[in-house]
């Protein structure tokens, strides 16, 4: 029966396997262009990872796709989080799959035809019928493997039973999310690991509270191959790798701590159910406890990416490595120290921005690390207190405090209307506004090292002017285009809602170089 057993759970890793590989290779670059895109907030990040894990059957595969992209840097640390909490949702639908299908309806012999079929079409066809194969053949495979693991559990009865495993204490259900990781590593499957417990609990060889604690530790066990996949990876690869592990330990946490109560309000809602549905009621609370997991760790998403950067500094040089106590006794030397500081962050900032409005040369960088930096800026500034009318000081500290606002407020742009910058990039009727901006960033960018402030000013004010000129007859424009039934109100909205944006990149563009213009020129002054 033992040898029964192992051959059916390996019949379900390879139809996993299988199906997962057919699906990913369905999908193609599908899965990337949806990754990247729909990753805007925590929110949709989590629906985006949610769902692709339910359609590939993996949380490894999307995490570990996540860590690539995020590696590579086409998805940053901040926005690769809400793909990780969704993940862990999309990985239960194979449970349900199984409490469903497998064992309600029996289907170990009826998906026979549907591998042949599978492996036919793998064999004779190509392109997607031959990937819609692969993956019919493995979808088959699980349900032969599910029916082969239940047969040999229902045989061994006396040989596996809920008091051979520990006790439902505090202890015994730590030992349990042990084993249950370790499972979970060596199958490098949580899928196989919840569905043996299903099949397990529906024979009756476990009970439902040893059931679910096995569930809770599959779900940690699954980091191992995050962790494993990020470790040639950057810092940021890196970062992702332990949200994984961080959160995950907080869902199993809250799951644990909430096990006895779910039975409670389950016993409590369908009494003597939860003996009779046992797969189902631990298939939900596999859900649930996950669902929670979401709901708890989404509005203070970018508070644990700031633990995690804190957790996992960067190594080398950051925005704020000369800002040193010491020097608050010495304001000239804080000041340019400060300044120095924001310098990094305006150039990391106009790089990231000539990315968004599609600028090829552009460089996405994270934006919540670089939040952190102009707080932790701020917060310095802060304790550099002089007077207007003693210190010659005065005017360079004002103006930063201004450079900083702005710089503040132009994160919070590219934070928040993001998707504004799409509108702007996709409109024609914008095309020159967007080209007079990207090129005071890129005037700016080479303006810099050289110290050539005024220059930058005088470049920036001039594309804010040109800017804000357009607002109110493109304004004018497109409601009668609106008037005239040649453009939806939807369209209409989006496109002044982006030349808004636009007008605002650039007021604080040249706000941040007129500012620091002044700043420069109070030095020569002291």
């Amino acid at each position: 029966m033992a040898i029964r057993a192992s051959g059916g759970l390996g019949l379900f890793l390879l139809g996993m396997i299988v199906m997962t590989e057919g699906l990913r290779s369905l999908a193609g670059n599908t899965m990337r262009r949806v990754l990247m895109r729909f990753t805007r907030t925590p929110l949709t990040g989590a629906i985006t990872g949610a769902l692709t894990t339910a359609l590939l059957q993996s949380s490894s595969a999307t995490i570990v796709a996540t860590i690539g992209f995020v590696s590579a840097g086409l998805i940053t640390f901040t926005a690769s989080l809400g793909i990780i909490f969704g993940a862990n949702v999309g990985t239960t639908v194979t449970g349900w799959m199984v409490a469903l299908l497998g064992f309600r309806f029996q289907l170990g012999t009826a998906v026979l035809p549907l591998i042949f079929i599978g492996a036919s079409l793998k064999l004779f066809a190509k392109g997607k019928a031959g990937h819609a194969g692969y993956a019919l053949a493995g979808f088959g495979l699980i349900f032969v493997g599910i029916t082969t693991l239940q047969a040999a559990m229902a045989g061994m009865t006396g040989l596996i039973a809920p008091e051979r495993f520990p006790a439902d204490t505090v202890a015994g259900r730590l030992q349990l999310v042990g084993l249950g990781m370790i499972f979970t590593v060596i199958t490098q499957s949580s899928s196989a690991g919840v569905a043996t417990a299903l099949t397990a609990l529906y024979t009756g060889a476990i009970s439902f509270e040893q059931a679910a604690a096995l569930v809770i530790g599959m779900d940690v066990g699954t980091t191992v191959k995050a962790v494993v996949a990020s470790l040639s990876g950057s810092i940021n690869a890196k970062r992702t790798a332990l949200s994984h592990v961080l959160y995950n330990l907080w869902t199993a946490t809250l799951a644990l701590s909430l096990l006895s109560a779910y039975i409670w309000l389950w016993n409590r809602l369908a009494p003597g159910q939860l003996f009779a549905d046992s797969e189902l009621a631990l298939v939900m609370f596999h859900t649930s406890s996950n669902l929670l997991g979401v709901l708890t760790i989404l509005p203070v998403t970018r508070w644990f990416a700031r633990l995690i950067i804190w957790l996992l500094p960067g190594q080398g040089a950051t925005y704020t490595n000369g800002l040193s106590e010491e020097l608050l006794r010495q304001p000239n030397l804080a000041l340019n120290a400060v300044q120095g500081s924001i310098h990094s962050e305006l150039l990391a900032l106009l790089w990231h921005l000539r990315a968004t409005l599609g600028d090829p040369q552009g460089q996405r960088i994270d934006l919540v690390e670089l939040d952190s930096a102009l707080e932790e800026t701020s917060t310095y500034l802060d304790q550099i207190h002089l007077t207007a009318d003693q210190d010659p000081n005065w005017p360079r500290l004002i103006n930063l405090m201004h450079t900083l606002d702005h710089l503040q407020r132009l994160l919070e742009r590219c934070e928040e209307e993001s998707d504004r910058a799409t509108v702007v990039n996709a409109t024609p009727e914008l095309a020159d506004e967007r080209a007079l901006v990207l090129a005071a960033i890129a005037d700016t960018i080479h303006a810099m090292p050289l110290q050539q402030w005024d220059k930058a000013a005088h470049q920036t004010q001039a594309a804010a002017r040109l800017v804000h000129k357009k607002v109110r007859p493109y304004r004018e424009a497109t409601l009668a285009a609106v008037a005239n039934g040649h453009l939806e109100v939807a369209t209409a909205t989006s496109r002044l809602g982006a030349i808004r944006w636009l007008r605002r990149v650039s007021k604080h563009l040249a706000r941040i170089q007129q500012h620091l213009q002044r700043a420069m020129m109070a030095i020569g002054e002291e």
